[in-house]
């Protein structure tokens, strides 16, 4: 999602700036210390305090008779588990100093469990002759059901309290046990191999930022160090494109915009993704498939969506049903309800957007454009939408003054009237403070901003937002443009470094990586297994409305095709759209300028 103010964060240094006004509110919202306790930490938590239980009440049996002996099976498979959820390496002497028994029956106890495919073994030295020990697939799916079934013998046998607790699902890491759960993430059989560690650049967004809590969990997996630089989004794309003039690339692994996807395959800034790797290990079923889509470009992919995360229009349920109002499905009932709220005097506006000019304005005026069923491009009307997978052949041209265009800045113009003061020189993080101050009942963002409301227990939008895909205007239908980052292999990356890129990409966007990502604070999800994992969905009624979306075909990003020219024509629209809100040009000039000046980037080329 460009912005023209975002997070500026450098993992290495763990500085991080939130250009909001009120980062009090904002950035508590999103860190460890907030009163409420993050479900990530939560669920940890709940996991952990099982593994203490089962030491204890171990103890206890092995306390209580004077004939009792330890179970070492039962002693290393809980260390095991406590090793993998803390991110703590565990060693052969370790593991047998927890089995309580002799060292040598230990040793052999210990062979049984990996022979057994309960444990898997790591190197640690190019010797082989050091390795660590972690819980395998098998094991960890037995430690779910003894988890499963510890909950239900506790409810029943010991009822009251027990079952009636707060949160069952949660109780002893029930949250992990539902059918469609996906379990915790798996370390890799063998580390990576590279040297300086897994080098990576990203944008510094929320969820992103995520990664910096959870970088001692990845490098637990992945076995090597993890080296990651976060930008802006204009640096961002300085950075990438000046990374691809390099004789090397000094990343593996670099995020993408998507509306990039053309102009970084046509200048070789990307490897296309199926030189790399087999995409099946993607399994491309799973991610939305308006977010695949968008990674491709002259039918191959270049890259592996990391967030998906539509612009949604976000509304105060419980400001909107005391008074009666149904919520905005068109243009005109968004309007009706912006003049409704609309009180200046009582420091209360209609609507949040981004109106301020260049990159900002210029997505708003593409993503009108598409509520009014016009695509900045002369693309072709299909079933659900536009065709975009001829974008390659660049036959196409900017599409803006036309009687639809028209109309989208009319409705821009006339949303004016009912925005803040400062609407104006809005942008991203800068319109989603109203929403969450409680200044404003509605506003455009993408569901990448929902955490500075959700995990804000003191914001008045927080547990009353809901979701809706874009309203829609005259000729158009319902329309979640679709944003967000996709995560690529920059085409110069030496050879040799390649592989270890590939694993660790897969690691970085797989169900169980996005899965803590969510729980971490994120808001975006480009996987529908994730989308239906019983404890995500319990986080926040975003990933449900977001899949609904998705299944009706309203997840579209055609509204900005990912052609290399889209950034010029996105600022062309940006500034001339706000001369005509400022008043200097009419609608029509600002019409007719903005065509004359894309229909010459297409003659000239793109920057």
């Amino acid at each position: 999602m460009p912005a023209n103010k975002t997070p500026n964060l450098d993992i290495l240094s763990g500085v991080s700036t939130l250009p909001l006004r009120d980062p009090a509110s904002s950035m508590n919202a999103l860190d460890h210390n907030h009163r409420k306790m993050p479900e990530s930490l939560q669920a940890k938590t709940e996991m952990l305090q099982i593994v203490s239980f089962l030491e204890d009440f171990g103890d206890e049996l092995d306390d209580i008779l004077d004939v009792s002996a330890p179970n070492p099976f039962f002693r290393m498979f809980l260390h095991l588990m406590r090793g993998h959820l803390e991110a703590k390496v565990i060693t052969p002497t370790s593991l047998i100093g927890a089995s309580r028994i002799p060292y040598a029956t230990a040793t052999r106890r210990l062979k049984e469990m990996v022979e057994a495919g309960l444990v898997e073994q790591r190197p640690r030295t190019k010797s082989g002759r050091s390795f660590s020990l972690h819980p395998s697939p098998k094991l960890l799916g037995q430690w779910m059901q003894l988890s499963g079934r510890i909950q239900r013998l506790a409810a029943s046998q010991f009822g009251g309290s027990l079952a009636q607790t707060e949160s069952n699902d949660y109780f002893f890491g029930g949250s992990y046990l539902e059918a469609r759960s996906i379990p915790p993430l798996q370390v890799l059989g063998q580390p990576l191999k590279v040297p300086g560690g897994i080098r990576v650049l990203v944008h510094g967004d929320p969820t992103f930022m995520v990664m910096d809590n959870l970088k001692r969990q990845f490098e637990q997996v992945i076995g090597t160090q993890i080296h990651q630089r976060a930008f802006s989004i204009d640096r961002l794309r300085e950075e990438a494109v000046k990374n691809a003039e390099r004789k090397t690339s000094r990343y593996d692994i670099i995020a993408v915009d998507l509306p990039w996807v053309g102009g970084f395959a046509e200048t070789n800034i990307l490897m296309p993704l199926d030189q790399a790797l087999d995409v099946a290990r993607l399994d491309p079923a799973d991610f939305h498939a308006a977010g695949w889509k968008a990674t491709y470009w002259g039918g191959r992919p270049y890259g592996v969506p990391a967030q998906t995360t539509p612009e949604l229009l976000f509304y105060r349920k419980d400001l909107f049903a005391e008074s009666g109002i149904e919520p905005p499905r068109t243009t005109d009932d968004l309007l009706a309800a912006a003049r409704h709220f609309h009180n200046p005097s009582a420091g209360r506006y209609g609507i949040a957007w981004n109106a301020a000019r260049g990159t900002a304005l210029g997505h708003t005026v593409l993503m009108t454009l598409a509520d009014f069923g016009q695509p900045i491009l002369n693309l072709p009307k299909i079933a659900g939408g536009f065709e975009t997978e001829r974008l390659a052949d660049g036959d196409y041209r900017p599409t803006i003054d036309t009687p639809a265009g028209l109309e989208a800045v009319e409705f821009l113009r006339e949303l004016l009237q009912y925005s803040p003061p400062d609407i104006l020189s809005m942008s991203w993080y800068e319109r989603v403070r109203p929403y969450a101050s409680g200044a404003v009942p509605m506003a455009y963002g993408y569901t990448l901003l929902a955490p500075y409301f959700e995990l804000d227990t003191s914001s008045p939008a927080a547990n009353t937002t809901g979701y809706l895909p874009h309203p829609s205007g005259p000729g158009g239908t319902p329309t979640a443009p679709v944003g967000g980052y996709m995560m690529g292999i920059p085409a110069n990356l030496p050879a040799e470094r390649v592989p270890a890129a590939v694993e660790a990409l897969l690691v970085f966007t797989s169900p169980q990586a996005q899965k803590m990502y969510v729980q971490n604070g994120s808001r975006t999800n480009a996987r529908y297994s994730v989308g239906i994992d019983p404890e995500v969905r319990r986080l926040s009624p975003i990933f449900e409305d977001v899949d609904a979306m998705s299944w009706r075909d309203e997840l579209q990003f055609w509204p900005r095709p990912p052609v290399p020219e889209i950034c010029d024509i996105i600022q062309v629209c940006g500034e001339e759209f706000h001369d005509m809100l400022r008043g200097v040009i009419t609608p029509r000039d600002a019409l007719r300028r903005a065509q004359a000046r894309a229909d010459a980037l297409m003659k000239n080329g793109f920057t």
